[in-house]
C-alpha cells in the first residue's frame, strides 16, 4: 500500500492512509466525508451539522457532496464470487 496523500477539490477533501484508515477527510481533520453523508442523508441540515463541527465551513460540505459525485461518476463493475 502506498503512503501517498491525495487531494480533492482545492485540497478540502484529503485521502491518508495513516488518518481514519485511509477514508476521505475533510482538510486537516478526522472528520470523514462518510460521516457528512451520512449526517445528511439522515435528514440533517448544513445549519445543525456546522453547528456540531463548527470547525467546518459551509464549502466542506459542498465538497462532501461534490466529491461523491465525482464517485459515483465514474464506472464499475462488479464481479460474482466464486
Amino acid at each position: 500500500m502506498r503512503n501517498e496523500i491525495l487531494s480533492f477539490l482545492d485540497g478540502r477533501i484529503t485521502i491518508n492512509p495513516k488518518i481514519c484508515n485511509g477514508k476521505p477527510t475533510i482538510r486537516g481533520t478526522r472528520i470523514t466525508v462518510q460521516t457528512i453523508l451520512e449526517f445528511l442523508s439522515a435528514g440533517e441540515s448544513h445549519k445543525e451539522i456546522l453547528h456540531q463541527y463548527p470547525s467546518l465551513k459551509p464549502d466542506d460540505i459542498k465538497a462532501c457532496l461534490t466529491f461523491a459525485t465525482m464517485l459515483m461518476s465514474r464506472n464499475y463493475v462488479v464481479k460474482a464470487m466464486a
